[in-house]
């Protein structure tokens, strides 16, 4: 069974959810993008605790 690292590269999340850097870049200027940390070289980071909780906001009420 493998295991799920605790945290996700941009690129990793991209790849994941499908999703072009252009529309990863207005996500996170509008800031609709899931909470991430910087690193100390300034890469992102994304925990994967703040996913489940940025995909929670996500669900449909209807």
């Amino acid at each position: 069974m493998a295991t799920q690292r605790r945290y996700l590269t941009v690129t990793e999340f991209l790849t994941e959810y499908g999703i072009a850097r252009s529309t990863w870049d207005d996500w996170r200027a509008k800031g609709r993008a899931p909470r991430c940390i910087k690193l100390p070289n300034g890469q992102l980071r994304i925990r994967r605790i703040d996913l489940e909780r940025w995909e929670d906001t996500l669900e449909d009420a209807a």
